[in-house]
């Protein structure tokens, strides 16, 4: 068969691009089609603010037939720093064809070698990596929001090309109940004691000073771990302002010594829920149909998606004094049951482990994949974080 590539310029070729999924998972009851808004929120140099430091493309693949049989993007962003330079490419889609893939993939990786770049990752996101990174490895359910979802055997499609697993993003989950393991309780006991700490839940109308504590932790926490991992109080308060409609006030916990903020958990319910049922889009009715269901419908899924604690208090319990905190308030006072935590990857073992001590599970594994354009270099697995 013959294929042909096309870049995505046209209003036509961007619905072709939106709506190639439609065909590949059709008749799989685990996919929730994405909202079209997010996915162009990442094409557009005017909301997507790593277009700042890197560049970014997108194309169709036709077969001989000009049908469109897939799709991928390759970008390159100056700010994710590797041991060489390395672009990424994301967004892909693909019927079961090997040839058709390797094609795709072969455009990216020469697109990314003209750019300079040495390697390739994904499938990975044009920004931040709280959204549409990595590929599921284990657990096809339905997706969180804004996290990637595929058929099993891209994973076949990839490493048959010649990708790694760069590292794994395990995702962890558990009931929301307060059965702590006794040496949490004792911990968060100890730490009730200390009048200057406190647990705080978010309060909506002080959503821009919890917007600046959580740049404060989330830069502390993350500035060690490289790879741009940082955030402006601008960005934050974008961030937050983005939440707002959809924020709970019973799940998302700011931690306080003397009115410093050193720890935050932020959670939201699981937004698929609603989203799943507006097909894609988000006009003037989808939007009314989301307040309704969020008013009316039973939603009892928590998204875990920031959980973090200053370095100088890491390993003092805070974790255990904010968790235990939090959870008190959730299981009273909320209808959620079930938590879901965003991806932690496998080179973070200290954060595993904190979810493995709240009795939490794996509920789905997705793989970053890298590919070195060396094909004798030595291929080297993320670091192990050191705290």
């Amino acid at each position: 068969m013959n294929f042909s590539l096309v870049e995505v310029s046209s209003p036509r070729q961007v619905r072709q691009f939106l709506d190639l999924p439609l065909k590949i998972y059709k008749g799989d009851p685990n996919w929730i089609q994405p909202l079209d808004k997010d996915i162009e929120e990442v094409f557009d140099p005017v909301k997507n603010k790593t277009f700042r430091q890197g560049k970014c493309s997108r194309w169709l693949l036709l077969d001989d037939k000009k049908e469109v049989i897939g799709r991928v993007a390759a970008f390159i962003n100056k700010k994710y720093k590797q041991t060489q330079p390395t672009g990424g490419i994301g967004f892909f889609e693909c019927s079961n064809d090997q040839q058709a893939a390797n094609y795709m993939l072969d455009h990216c990786r020469e697109w990314l070698r003209a750019e300079g770049m040495e390697a390739m990752d994904g499938p990975i996101n044009f920004g931040e990596r709280d959204r549409w990174w990595g590929m599921v490895t284990e657990g096809f359910r339905e997706p969180l929001y804004a996290m990637n979802y595929n058929p099993p055997y891209y994973n076949e499609l990839f490493t048959n090309y010649g990708f790694r697993v760069y590292f794994y993003q395990e995702c962890m989950g558990l009931k929301i109940a307060c059965d702590f393991h006794e040496k949490l309780i004792a911990r968060r006991n100890e730490l009730r004691k200390d009048n200057n700490l406190r647990v705080e839940p978010l309060r909506k109308k002080d959503w821009q000073k919890y917007a600046r504590d959580f740049a404060t932790v989330y830069n502390k926490a993350w500035a060690s771990h490289g790879e741009g991992k940082t955030i402006d109080e601008r960005q934050a308060l974008k961030i937050f302002k983005s939440m707002k409609p959809v924020m709970d006030e019973r799940i998302t916990w700011f931690t306080y010594y003397k009115d410093e903020p050193i720890a935050c958990w932020l959670n939201l319910p699981d937004l698929n829920q609603y989203f799943k049922h507006l097909h894609g889009k988000f006009g003037l009715l989808q939007k009314l149909k989301f307040l309704w269901l969020k008013k009316t419908m039973d939603n009892k899924g928590v998204v875990g998606l920031v959980f973090g604690v200053v370095p100088e208090w890491q390993g003092k319990g805070i974790d255990a004094f904010m968790v235990v905190e939090g959870t008190q308030v959730m299981v009273d006072k909320s209808p959620f049951e079930d938590y879901e935590m965003q991806w932690v990857g496998d080179f973070n073992p200290k954060m595993l482990n904190v979810a493995r001590s709240l009795r939490a599970t794996r509920t789905r594994q997705l793989a970053t994949y890298r590919y070195l354009f060396d094909r004798q270099k030595e291929f080297v697995r993320h670091p192990i974080l050191k705290h």
